[in-house]
């Protein structure tokens, strides 16, 4: 049988799972038509650009899986190319959990959110930490004598996947949200100065 880029998340297990449940024949199909995508020259750009938070999954050498969020400013995630993502890792609280169960098995998942617009994507692959900042620095817009920075994450992309929206709570940045509501009050702030100015010119008409 081909390999298909769907089987690094549909094992025969799952697969078995989705014929007892009746999806089987949906993500046959799917699989037929290509699958998950296998690299990122048609990763939407602007989606990484929105987000500033994600999550990566890693497990250890006893197959105990681990979650950690990754946050930074928007857009914190980079593509180096084709089949590369990155992203600068900064200090934390040094339990290095990941770090170690990277060490046991490169194999990592990256969940990737952006609650405004409720889309996510999924991406499966391998990842490692590198200490030269340095050599990084520019691609991923960093400063590399930014000592709240440890060292990057390098994760090599093996499939990925977008996600529908169904049941993602639709979230607004606050600070964001504060612009907006600044902005609706200085115009209300003009618009009721334009009602007084507008109530006096009528009252020395009557």
């Amino acid at each position: 049988m081909i390999p298909s880029t769907c089987d690094v998340a549909f094992t025969p297990s799952v697969k078995a799972e989705q014929a007892r449940r009746g999806s089987r024949r949906h993500y046959a199909d799917y699989e037929a038509r290509g699958g998950f995508e296998a690299d990122l020259s048609s990763f939407p750009c602007a989606f990484l650009e929105r987000i500033d938070t994600a999550f990566l999954g890693t497990v250890n050498a006893d197959g105990q899986p681990y979650i950690q969020h990754r946050g930074g400013p928007r857009g914190f995630i980079r593509i180096l190319d084709d089949a590369t993502l990155a992203f600068a890792e900064r200090r934390g609280n040094r339990q290095y959990i990941s770090t170690g169960n990277l060490a046991d098995n490169p194999k990592a998942f990256l969940f990737l959110i952006d609650y405004e617009t409720r889309s996510r994507i999924k991406v499966w692959g391998r990842a490692r930490f590198t200490d030269d900042i340095a050599a990084h620095a520019q691609a991923l817009g960093i400063d590399p004598d930014d000592l709240d920075i440890e060292r990057v994450l390098i994760f090599e992309v093996v499939a990925w996947e977008a996600n529908c929206p169904k049941y993602i709570p639709r979230k607004l940045d606050a600070g964001a949200v504060m612009t907006a509501v600044e902005a609706l009050r200085a115009r209300i702030g003009t618009l009721e100065a334009e009602n007084r100015h507008l109530a006096s010119l009528l009252a020395l008409q009557s």
